[in-house]
């Protein structure tokens, strides 16, 4: 677990790698994005992606569990408060091996809830040839270390 104090601008986590298969693709594309070019490789030829593509909500959950089961360990969980920038530059294809790379931007104290803050964090989630499949810039909500635990330690 990391505190909201423990993090500072610059900070980088790089995730393991995650292989997406065309039965993936169209298997999460049935449930939540049933558009044509997701699930039928045919009519995925014909489309402006050209082939088939993973769905974009498809590539952010891809980006959360990455990150869950990364380094990256705000206390309290990733909860996220507001997203400043979310953009898929490149479509994610069957056969492609994803990694995240997180970096931090900012860390500041909540003004309004003590033992509380933010982090602004940049996630960039890369393809096996290290292209950008998505980036994420979110803004975080971050518990601050235990109150008995700062006053315990020497400053």
């Amino acid at each position: 677990m990391i505190y909201l104090e423990d993090f500072a601008p610059g900070q980088k986590f790089v995730s393991t790698t995650l292989r997406v298969d065309s039965a993936a693709i169209k298997a999460f594309a049935a449930q939540f994005d049933p558009q044509p070019f997701h699930l039928d490789e045919n009519a995925a030829r014909g489309s402006f992606f050209g082939g088939l593509a993973a769905s974009g909500w498809h590539t952010a959950a891809l980006t959360m569990r990455l990150l869950v089961e990364s380094g990256f360990h705000p206390a309290g969980g990733i909860i996220g408060s507001r997203a400043d920038e979310l953009k898929w530059p490149r479509p994610v294809r069957p056969g492609d091996e994803l990694h995240v790379e997180a970096e931090v931007l900012e860390a500041r104290p909540s003004t309004s809830r003590p033992g509380q803050g933010f982090i602004k964090c940049r996630t960039t989630t890369l393809n096996q040839n290290g292209e950008p499949v998505q980036v994420l810039t979110m803004n975080l909500l971050v518990q601050g270390r235990p109150a008995q635990a700062t006053a315990a330690s020497p400053r």
